[in-house]
Parts: C-alpha cells; structure tokens; sequence
C-alpha cells in the first residue's frame, strides 16, 4: 500500500480523491491547494487523512506519490518537481504547455524509474476499447486513416468551471487554446492504432463572440482561437484529423468526444446517435448498445456541490458493456464513474502500475505522443497551416 496527495482541490479532483480513498492499495489520501478552505472541504467531504500546507509542503511529507489537479498550463513543472523529490505522479490532461516541458518530463522518469502516468479519459472511452479490439484482431486490415474530435462548446459548463477556478481575471485563462488542450481526441485515436504523428498542418479560428473570451488582448496565452482543426501525417504513412471546437451548436447530452477509424477491411464510425461498425462483405452492424455507459448514479453526491450540472455527466457516467471490469477492486461498486466510464479504470491503472513496478497504460512516451501534436498543431496555425514536423522522443523502455 501506499500514500498518495492530491494537489489541487478543485472541481475535478473530488471524483478521484475518491475513487483513490477507496483503493484497497492506498493507505491513506491527504491534499492541498492554493485556496486552504477547498482542500478542507475536500477532506471534511470524502473523510481523507487531512490538508498539507502547500505543494513544497506535500513533496516533503512521506506520501509515495502525487495526483496532480492543477490549471492544465501548470502541469509540466509540478510533475518534474515531484518526480525529483521522489514522487510517483499521476497528472490530469495534458501532459505539458510546451515541447520543453514535455521533454524534462520523459527526462525526470527516465533519470528516476518512478511511475508516471497522465490521466486521459479515452483511453478508456468505449468507442477507443472497441476500435482496439477490432485492431488486435486484424478487423480492420490496415488502419490508414483516423478521425478524434473535442467539440465542447463552452456554454455547456466551461463558463461556470473557467469561472470557479480563474477568479477574477478567469477570462485570462478561458481563452486556453484549443489545440494545447489535445488528448481527448488525439488519445482517443492513438488508444486503439499503433501508431504517432509526425507532421501537422492545422487551421485556427479566430472567435467572433465579443464577450471577452478568446480576445488576444485579454488571453494570457494571447489567444483568440476559439475553434481549430488539424491533419497530421502519421508515421506509419496513414493519416488523422481532429476537431478541437469551443463554440459549437452541439445539443446537450450529446458525446463530446467522437472517433472513427477507417482500414482496408472494415471501418468503426461513432456519430451523435450510434456507432457502427462495416466491412465490404456485410451490412452494418451498430455496436451502439456495446458502447453506451450504464446509468449515471450519485446525482447528490457532495463532490458534485457546486459544479455545473451540465458537467455531471462527465463525473458520473457508468461501464459499457464493451469495458473489462474484472479486475477492478470490489470497493469501487457504486462509486462515480465519469468520462464514458474511464475514472475507475484509470485510477487502478495507476495504482497497480506503482505497486506492481509496471509501465501504466498512459505512461510518459505514449501521454508524449497524446500531446506533443496539439502543442505543434497549434503552433501550425499561428503560422497560417505551415505544415510542421512533430518531435518525438521514441518507444516506452522495454523491461529488463
């Protein structure tokens, strides 16, 4: 067993405080935050061990470990100083702002043979489980080409989560980049193909709103794309677009993370109402009942106070049946299962991955190959679709 922290007590952390005080391989769950009276409230709520100070106060206590919640544009160097003080981390998305932080981040876990893993959601989103099923099973031939889409439109929640955590100036950092925010859509893709990119061209843009949001003037990323698409070659020669939108007219309810893939021999396509598998000698075959998560349960749980309800669905959704639980711990029977049903699946990935000395399923290579070509892509269309060349720092170590 062992202990773990979690750093930063905000709206999303509370689902994997959670699920991390109820894993039979954690001792015990402490917490901090910049605001104290949040990580209070965290602890009185889910009944963890007590609040630390602060962050230098949390790597110099005797937890094994870190689960980093912070503003996404903070977790490259929070991870690289936890990892150098001795710290396993686990890390909500993405991984790293930039090429740099990424790179000290694969450097730190190389340097220290400590367990990191980012916490990306499609990694366990149904329609990704299936495609890398149908992939292990040669269904789709060759998979030449993929699509993983981000459409979020910030009026469904963003205003309110953006609102809660930036204070005053939360206009400053609403105008995140969509691009910089990658690993739904990409990791949704790269979560069933063997395979990275290598080269993007992408186009941004620019919001027309007028509300302060996505204003290059305001944007303390100077920012005013609000919406952005990309193509990016892949290594093995084939091709992946993505669609990172934050104002859009998606109907509410509807899966704001959607894929399809496309192979020699058989094709799994995801829309707003089903998904469907197809092959040249067949008729469709709609898996939509395979990958739709169980009932959301805990609607008033106190973790939920608070956030927007529009968000819920991203706290609460269930398994698919397509998803293999049998591994999980008893102890997570009833509990919030957010994001197309990953939260359980992730937080036991990283706790079996620090007890066993294993590589976990998002470990730094592969969260490197989530992020690093939203970073360039972005950088693509600052400079009108230039086309770019997509750094990467190569294959996970094998075991000795």
């Amino acid at each position: 067993m062992f202990a773990i922290g979690i750093v930063g007590a905000g709206q999303f952390a509370g689902a994997f405080a959670k699920l991390f005080n109820a894993h039979p391989g954690v001792s015990r769950v402490t917490a901090t935050d910049l605001l104290p009276d949040r990580s209070a409230a965290l602890v009185r709520e889910l009944g963890l061990a007590g609040t630390v100070e602060d962050f230098d106060a949390m790597l110099a206590s005797d937890v094994d470990a870190v689960a980093i919640f912070t503003q996404r544009w903070t977790h490259g160097p929070l991870v690289v100083r936890a990892l150098r003080a001795g710290k396993h981390v686990y890390s909500a998305v993405p991984m790293a702002f930039t090429v740099e932080e990424v790179g000290a981040i694969i450097e730190a876990v190389e340097e220290t043979g400590l367990t990191y893993m980012m916490g990306e959601t499609s990694r366990y989103h149904p329609v990704t489980v299936l495609a890398r099923q149908k992939a292990a099973e040669g269904a789709f031939g060759r998979i030449f080409y993929a699509e993983g889409d981000y459409v979020h439109d910030m009026d469904h929640g963003f205003y309110a989560a953006y609102q809660y955590s930036g204070g005053e100036d939360w206009k400053r950092t609403a105008s995140y980049p969509p691009m910089k925010y990658p690993t739904h859509a990409i990791g949704g893709v790269l979560g069933a193909w063997d395979t990275h990119a290598v080269s993007v061209s992408a186009i941004g843009v620019p919001d027309l709103r007028g509300d302060g949001v996505f204003d290059r003037e305001v944007s303390m990323f100077g920012n005013d794309f609000s919406n952005a698409t990309a193509l990016f070659e892949t290594a093995n020669g084939g091709s992946m677009r993505t669609n990172e939108f934050r104002r859009v007219g998606l109907a509410g309810g509807v899966p704001e993370s959607r894929f399809a893939f496309y192979g020699t021999e058989g094709i799994l396509e995801q829309n707003s109402k089903a998904t469907l598998w197809h092959d040249r000698s067949g008729p469709l075959h709609d898996c939509t009942d395979l990958v739709r998560p169980g009932e959301a349960t805990g609607a008033d749980d106190p973790v939920l106070a608070g956030v927007d309800p529009r968000l819920h669905d991203s706290f609460l959704s269930g398994h698919a049946p397509v998803h293999d639980t049998s591994g999980l711990p008893v102890e997570f029977k009833g509990l919030g299962n957010g994001h197309m049903g990953s939260h359980q699946l992730l937080v036991h990935d990283f706790v079996t991955a620090v007890e066993e000395r294993t590589l976990p399923s998002v470990h730094a290579w592969e969260a490197a190959r989530y992020t690093l070509p939203g970073i360039v892509a972005h950088e693509s269309a600052l400079r009108g679709g230039e086309r770019l060349r997509i750094e990467d720092f190569g294959d996970a170590p094998r075991a000795a």
